[in-house]
């Protein structure tokens, strides 16, 4: 594990925040792209990504920081300003919330964005999570005899904290399981998962379908993935025997299910058509 890539002098490059910046600017770029055949302009792509990487950042780690409320209590500025500790639903809840809002604003269909960011979503949440897998955050799974079972020693959350008073410590002496035991690397799980989602998505994102559609699409295959991965993590169960990422899958997944079949009911719903990209700006020169 590589938490830190170099430190000059007072500044250090964190792993996380490398891979982090690396999936934003993929997502712009690809957005724009997309954003520029579905005739919305480049600007509006930079100030979608924009509101996206602010509101999922502080999304994603207030919705940490619920999660982890007690060690939260004990150590506020510690939480709340480590390099690791975010939550992917809660930046994409926040985040969707706000474009909403500006989209709204400009008036331009939400779910016609959504469907042109779905592959960005896909792709950027995959380079994320390779941060995830360098910075050792504790993202990582379960222990494994598999052959590509990862050594986690030196990532941000050592694997003996963070299964401290697990089923799986019990077996070793004091009741600490090593630091060096091999785990599954679920956030390579879910990069290659999230390729492959992205894949699926660009592939259809030029398909005939009314606005809407393909970002439920995406909210299945993302939902089923988060599922599944899920099960050799070590986190809380609520309910049901399933964690909180879970039973917000199982939301995600069928909201996009009912959303499907009606969207396939209703093939002739009034479909959103932006104003073509030159006559926007024709639009603007002409404005006092």
């Amino acid at each position: 594990m590589f938490p830190e890539i170099v430190t000059i002098g007072p500044f250090t490059v964190y792993s996380y925040g490398l891979m982090l910046g690396i999936a934003f600017i993929t997502a712009s770029m690809i957005l724009s792209k997309e954003f520029e055949r579905k005739n919305l302009t480049s600007n509006f792509a930079t100030e979608i990504t924009l509101l996206a990487m602010i509101f999922g950042v502080v999304g994603s780690k207030l919705f940490h920081l619920f999660e982890n409320w007690s060690e939260f209590l004990s150590d506020p500025i510690g939480m709340a300003f480590s390099a690791g500790g975010l939550t992917f639903y809660g930046g994409l809840i926040v985040a969707a919330l706000s474009i909403y809002i500006y989209s709204k604003k400009k008036k331009i269909s939400f779910l016609y964005v959504a469907d042109a960011a779905s592959p960005s979503l896909a792709i950027a949440y995959g380079i994320g999570r390779i941060g995830c897998h360098l910075a050792g955050d504790g993202d990582y799974g379960i222990p494994t005899t598999l052959p590509w079972g990862t050594n986690y020693e030196n990532g941000i959350v050592k694997p003996s904290r963070m299964f401290q008073g697990s089923e799986y410590a019990v077996g070793f002496p004091d009741g600490i399981m090593p630091d060096n035991t091999p785990l599954h690397p679920t956030p390579i799980y879910e990069f290659l998962v999230a390729l492959l989602i992205f894949s699926i998505l660009w592939k259809l994102r030029k398909s005939d379908w009314v606005q809407g559609r393909l970002f439920m699409v995406y909210l299945i295959l993302s939902g089923i993935a988060r599922l599944l991965v899920e099960f050799i993590r070590l986190n809380p169960r609520l309910i049901f025997g399933l964690s909180e990422a879970q039973l917000i899958s199982v939301g995600l997944i069928l909201l996009g299910v009912v959303a499907s079949v009606y969207y396939w009911k209703h093939p002739a719903l009034k479909k959103f058509v932006p104003i073509p990209i030159k006559n926007q700006n024709d639009k603007k020169k002409k404005s006092p």
